[in-house]
């Protein structure tokens, strides 16, 4: 998966919001009537459901998403094998769906080769024979999808998003995040253990000697990485991040012992770059004493492990069962494997955001055909406009800024560009070969391929047809260097977004998406850049210190979170989707009341179209979690738990306290000085 510079409203949003009975009555089955919506609106919304329902034996968490994403995933089997029905012109993208399928469902060809496939670039490793060819050979590996300790990609200049750049950041590590190789407690303990089983399981499988003592040297390696590796906290600041170096300075950062214009050359970098923006320069600099201290041989291992790794998904079965060990039985406690016509749908169309899969937008044009109504588009135009216009007016009143600062505030705001649906402008995928018996072959080649396409941009004028997400993404995503909000298609569908709801469902539901993403313009990093897309520092040094103090108060109100016994939400880790959540339900509300002015009350069964919108926004949180998954999330995912994210912004708007009659004593009842107001 290729790194994008978006900001995620995350994979957890949607839901079956409102079903009705046959008696026209709101169907509160996953109600729990014994908890009281002023101490606990997540739990009074889903509890029953939280009670009675299963994880899918092949699901880390289940809930609103995981319905949505289930049925999108359906539809999307069902366009795949219609077109593996049937025989298309060679080099069709309809071709290429059907092939890959096909590859991808033969599980007797793909058993019948093994490891064999590797072959080639097995033996090009056992080849290396000096620290050069080791650091070579990194770029080589970025260009196959192979995961090394130098992560490359291209993306905007954030000094100059007018422009493409060369982008280096820390990599090379299997787990989820460095506290996995670094802390002594048993679950981490038993983690590693099974890193290191893990590793000679697969050098077992392609017969290569000695695994043990190779699966010691790697584990080993890469707990070195993970000790220079930066913490997520600091890796989400977009300031230390930028440190844009010519390539003289680059070379010696590491000291003048690394050729990196033999790395770019390897990585099809044509040109040696003359600036490149190294994200982690500490973490190069330490890595390149590592190289000099490691010997030949763990090197080689390692780069034979991480190439077994990267594609042990495509290979025969063992391969398969031994990753499916490793990362969704240890890490995130999957009890049993997802079908292989799920993973050969994800392969082709993507897992989710950011992954756009080796034909995404090639499936993604043929869902919009099928699935996606222009006149959603339309209203999702109106509900934009309106939340766009509630963000300007809560800008206006706020007390805590000064009014110049603010003229900058509504200055970027009024450059926020919107996508909707899917791109005026789809992806080439022309340079793609795709046979029906070569699963490994396409997709090693459809990972040059978007290595290919990610390069192209050096040099170029910055595409802005270009998407981060498919079509049939459910989610949407924020921009920093382009400015932009994007909603796909998948997102905009009944019964989360519908044509015929009342506004209320709407408001508090996709609503609530569109003011989360246009929130993240304003969240602790997204308000770092400018309207164009630069990081520029547009506050005075006093209206930055009163957005500081507002941001520590929410910092220390998740951080007292605790999902689980003795493990706290990280407030720091999590602070701009926390920023995005409550200033998007707040915009949303108010947008809500533009919206309705002048019309009379719409009831639903009972509820008034303020509980309504608050009820959900709860019930867009249904989720359950396993215990792996929620540590795993707990230490490497940017968003609070489900839970959280229901009830930590309601605490904080005085609408929910109205709207409920919220006091004193209440669970969710937080005292008028105390509530928070950022955006």
């Amino acid at each position: 998966m290729r790194p994008t510079l978006v900001i995620c409203f995350w994979l957890s949003l949607l839901s079956t919001l409102f079903a009705q009975d046959d008696d026209g009555t709101l169907d509160t089955s996953a109600f729990d009537k014994d908890v009281r919506i002023q101490d606990d609106l997540f739990n009074h919304v889903n509890g029953s459901w939280l009670k009675f329902t299963e994880i899918p034996s092949d699901k880390s968490n289940y809930g609103s998403f995981g319905k949505l994403a289930d049925e999108s995933q359906l539809r999307i089997r069902q366009i795949i094998e219609e077109a593996a029905k049937q025989e298309h012109p060679q080099g069709s993208n309809a071709q290429k769906i059907a092939d890959f399928y096909r590859s991808f469902m033969n599980e007797d060809a793909v058993n019948a080769k093994g490891y064999s496939p590797l072959n080639d670039e097995l033996g090009k490793i056992r080849a290396l024979n000096t620290k050069a060819d080791i650091w070579k050979h990194f770029g080589h590996l970025s260009k196959i999808g192979v995961g090394s300790p130098v992560g490359f990609f291209v993306s905007q200049d954030a000094g100059d998003a007018t422009q493409y750049i060369c982008q280096l950041i820390q990599s090379g590590t299997t787990l989820p995040d460095r506290d996995y190789y670094l802390k002594d407690d048993e679950d981490s303990k038993k983690v590693q253990l099974a890193l290191s089983t893990y590793i000679k399981t697969l050098f077992d499988l392609a017969g290569i000697e000695n695994s043990d003592e190779a699966a010691k040297q790697i584990v080993a390696l890469e707990t070195s990485l993970a000790e220079i590796s930066w913490e997520r906290v600091k890796l989400r600041d977009a300031r230390k991040r930028y440190n844009k170096q010519s390539f003289k300075e680059l070379m010696g950062l590491t000291g003048g012992a690394v050729d990196w214009a033999a790395y770019f050359d390897s990585n099809d970098v044509t040109e040696t770059p003359e600036m490149v923006n190294v994200n982690t320069p500490s973490f190069f600099a330490g890595l390149t004493e590592i190289i000099k201290s490691t010997p030949m041989e763990t090197w080689k291992h390692y780069l034979q492990y991480r190439l077994l790794d990267s594609y042990a998904g495509y290979l025969s079965q063992p391969f398969v069962d031994a990753r499916f060990e490793l990362y969704n039985k240890t890490i995130a406690g999957i009890p049993v494997q997802r079908p292989r016509w799920k993973r050969g749908v994800n392969a082709i169309a993507g897992a989710g955001a950011g992954d756009f899969g080796a034909l995404g937008e090639a499936v993604g044009e043929l869902y919009v055909k099928q699935y996606f109504k222009p006149e959603a588009k339309a209203k999702m135009e109106t509900l934009v406009d309106n939340l766009l216009t509630s963000f300007g007016q809560s800008i206006d009143d706020l007390s805590w800024m000064t009014d110049e600062t603010k003229k900058r505030a509504k200055d970027k705001l009024s450059k926020i560009g919107t996508k909707i649906g899917y791109p005026d402008v789809w992806r080439d995928y022309s340079a793609l070969t795709v046979s029906a018996d070569d699963l490994f072959g396409n997709v090693f080649r459809s990972n040059i391929v978007e290595h290919q396409r990610n390069i192209n941009h050096l040099g170029q004028p910055i595409d802005r047809e270009e998407w981060g997400m498919t079509p049939q993404t459910v989610n949407a995503y924020y921009s920093p260097t382009k400015n932009e909000i994007v909603f796909p298609a998948a997102i905009l569908q009944a019964p989360f977004f519908s044509m015929d709801a009342p506004d209320a469902l709407n408001y508090g539901g996709i609503g609530a998406v569109i003011g989360h993403e246009i929130s993240h313009a304003f969240d602790d990093q997204g308000s770092r850049y400018d309207g164009d897309g630069n990081l520029n520092n547009w506050w005075s040094e006093k209206d930055q210190e009163a957005f500081s103090k507002l941001t520590q108060q929410l910092i220390n109100q998740y951080a007292a979170y605790e999902p689980l016994n003795g493990k706290n939400v990280n407030g720091n880790l999590t602070l701009g989707e926390n920023i995005a959540d409550l200033s998007g339900l707040t915009i949303a509300y108010k947008a809500f009341n533009i919206a309705n002015e002048g019309k009379p009350e719409v009831l639903v069964a009972g509820w008034n179209g303020d509980q309504l919108f608050f009820v959900g926004w709860s019930r867009v949180w249904q989720r359950k979690y396993r215990d792996k998954e929620m540590i795993k999330r707990l230490l490497t995912d940017s968003h609070s738990p489900s839970k959280y994210r229901a009830n930590g912004p309601v605490t904080n708007i005085g609408a929910f306290y109205k709207a409920f009659n919220v006091k004193p004593g209440d669970g969710l009842f937080k005292p008028e000085a105390e509530r928070i107001t950022i955006w």
